[in-house]
């Protein structure tokens, strides 16, 4: 039985990550430490996390689908893939160490740091598309959907950087992407830790209220600042990723 102190944090928890979440990905970085915390083992933190997450993937999905910013033909291939693959993801964490990830995953991030920081007019406009969407979101969908649901930390920012290099989309369109993509690996890794039992309940559900208030602050700032304020949260983000999963070695 969990507190009502630590209900009250993961509630907390639960609006920081759904704020950062909707802006730039990443909210994991909040909310599973904050499960882990609270005395969860690590399979039903990440369980619990992607329940709660996945309530506020959606909300600003449908935010982002209001705004204009989704285009559902483009993104329909990845999504569907992200959730199958990521739903394999799942269920290989459960029988494969995940120490070889935990080991390049961080260097991966830092280039991707680089390439933001050097590169100041990244996604402010669209560009041409390197690639075609179906056959983008059939590659880039089986790799980082399977990757989701096995390990997790960074997805959004390989999805972001992948979206804005290879399908020439600006950083708002590339964010929503990524929302829309996220919601199918979430939803399938979901499936597979509630069929094993891996999701607390009551704790998802005092998340899912902190996580409603956030992303619906946090969807509304994208779409009315943008760019500017996508990329400076964004590099927050995936530094703090970096040097969380470096700590955790």
């Amino acid at each position: 039985m969990l507190s009502n102190e630590t209900l009250i944090w993961l509630f907390c928890a639960g609006g920081v990550g759904g704020f950062i979440d909707s802006i730039a990905g990443g909210g994991g970085l909040i909310t599973v430490p904050a499960l882990l915390a609270a005395g969860l083992p690590p399979q039903l933190a990440f369980g619990t996390n992607k329940a709660q997450s996945s309530i506020g993937t959606t909300v600003a999905v449908t935010r982002y689908a209001r705004g204009g910013l989704i285009s559902w033909t483009q993104v329909r291939s990845a999504a569907l893939t992200s959730f199958i693959a990521s739903a394999f993801g799942a269920w290989a964490v459960t029988m494969v160490s995940n120490d070889v990830l935990k080991a390049i995953v961080p260097w991966l991030l830092l280039a991707i740091v680089a390439y933001v920081m050097f590169s100041p007019k990244l996604g402010e406009e669209g560009g041409a598309p390197k690639m075609q969407a179906g056959l983008f979101g059939l590659l880039f969908g089986s790799v980082l959907g399977f990757y989701d649901g096995f390990f997790g930390p960074g997805t959004g920012a390989f999805w972001t950087i992948a979206t804005v290099a290879l399908l020439g989309l600006e950083l708002r369109r590339a964010t929503a992407y990524t929302k829309v993509v996220n919601l199918g690996s979430n939803l399938g890794s979901l499936i597979v830790f509630a069929f094993k039992g891996a999701v607390l309940l009551p704790a998802a559900a005092v998340m899912v209220g902190g996580q409603l208030i956030g992303t619906y602050l946090g969807s509304g700032l994208v779409l009315a600042k943008g760019a500017t304020l996508i990329r400076r949260v964004f590099l927050c983000v995936v530094i703090g990723i970096v040097v969380r999963l470096l700590w955790m070695r």
